[in-house]
């Protein structure tokens, strides 16, 4: 059998910067000497070519225009390659993770983001062990098809489900999570995958990017003495089409007749409003006290236990899919690519 052939996508961040020995200072990689730079990955039982954009970002600036970029990539090359690893800046990876999940429609093939938290060419470096890791995930085949048929995230010995994640540190290693769901692959002297909780997606059916996302949206935090006119100009934004409510605990928020009149007017005008948990973990469950039982009576869509990530990027995506609004909120509630319970 031929070897599988990886594609690696480097869009920026700290795992794309070596540093000059002189200066110090930090300069970006050129990806074309990959295998220069990282000689173990010739032991690697794949075919490894690479793609950069054109100007790579910081993560910070990664908006949908480089999310349609990074699925144009892989629509672009998915019949010649069997995987692929996106190379991201960590600080937005669960954003992006949680949005390429939803864009690439009939998925069958893995598609791995990973990063780092100190540049490829820092003596104590992250990079190397996430990188090559990561290319062996995405070469993973079981009778000449991917093991892995979905978006994911590798980070720090773990692969999670890219739309369950969360950053959690800005400085240690082990800098995401998957607070609602466990991890598919964990790597240690020898590479353990949970085939169990792997995604099985509908096999034969041909990839579709769906690029129409809508930024019309917005993420408000609760929290204790949040005024009615921080509320009121949110939701009466003539632009403003979804916002995800971050609320208390088990999805409670403020009985104040104010807080629950501007929900249910906003709702009647259209806009769609989901309620997740600010907490790290746990789920939305509407209804169980009375300090959320009337976020049900006027409308708000439950996000169970999805992530703030993958509840913003999924919004944005539903909305643009302009989908009748009688079918919005059973549409949100359900799990399109395993990003909720």
């Amino acid at each position: 059998m031929s070897k599988p052939n990886i594609l690696l996508i480097y869009t920026g961040g700290t795992i794309g910067m070596v540093k000059d020995s002189d200066t110090g200072a930090l300069k970006a990689f050129d990806f074309n000497n990959l295998l220069k730079r990282i000689p173990e990955l010739r032991l690697l039982d794949c075919n490894i070519e690479t793609v950069s954009f054109d100007t790579p970002i910081d993560s910070s600036n990664m908006n949908t225009k480089y999310w349609c970029d990074i699925a144009d990539i892989i629509k672009d090359n998915y019949k010649t390659f069997d995987g692929f690893v996106v190379l991201h800046g960590s600080d937005t990876m669960s954003y992006s993770a949680s949005a390429l999940s939803f864009m690439l429609e009939n998925l069958a093939k893995p598609v791995i983001f990973t990063g780092s938290q100190l540049p490829i060419g820092d003596l104590r470096t992250d990079a190397k062990e996430n990188l090559i890791t990561s290319i062996q995930l995405a070469s993973l085949q079981k009778h000449g098809n991917p093991l892995i048929k979905e978006v994911g995230l590798y980070f720090e010995y773990k692969l999670y489900r890219g739309n369950r994640t969360t950053k959690i540190n800005a400085e240690h290693f082990q800098a995401f999570t998957s607070p609602n769901f466990p991890n598919l692959a964990e790597s240690g002297v020898h590479l353990n995958i949970n085939k169990d909780y792997l995604l099985k997606p509908i096999l034969g059916q041909d990839l579709k990017v769906n690029k129409r996302l809508d930024t019309n949206v917005a993420i408000l935090k609760l929290f204790p003495g949040i005024s009615k006119p921080i509320l009121e100009a949110v939701l009466t934004s003539k632009l403003i089409k979804g916002l995800v409510l971050e609320t208390y605990g088990a999805g409670n928020a403020t009985t104040e007749r104010w807080f629950i009149e501007l929900l249910d007017k906003a709702i009647k005008r259209g806009i769609y409003i989901v309620n997740v948990t600010q907490c790290a973990g746990g789920s939305v469950r509407m209804g169980q006290y009375e300090t959320s039982a009337h976020l049900e009576k006027v409308g708000v869509i439950s996000g169970k236990d999805i992530t703030t990530e993958a509840a913003i990027t999924k919004l944005m995506y539903l909305i643009g899919q302009n989908i009748s609004p009688l079918n919005f909120q059973s549409i949100f509630e359900t799990a399109l690519r395993g990003e909720m319970t």
